[in-house]
């Protein structure tokens, strides 16, 4: 099931707004209420999808009960 892209220009454009006020040793950094609210539901997308693609992987782990088998030669076949 292919799941849709992410828009994340909400996520660079905030990293980027902090990466200017760092390098011109700002204090602070503001956000209008539209783009505040943009953050904020594209980072609660990001962690429910990774949330979800973790919860696959633990279900797929469980599916596949591989058997991996370690032997020892104490070093003799070298």
């Amino acid at each position: 099931m292919p799941t849709e892209p992410i828009n994340t220009t909400s996520l660079q454009s905030f990293i980027q707004q902090v990466k200017s006020a760092d390098s011109s040793n700002q204090k602070e950094i503001r956000l209008d209420i539209a783009s505040a609210k943009n953050l904020a539901f594209t980072l609660g997308i990001v962690m429910s999808r990774l949330n979800s693609d973790l919860e696959k992987i633990f279900l797929d782990k469980n599916k596949n009960n591989e058997t991996i088998e370690i032997k020892f030669d104490n070093g003799n076949s070298w």
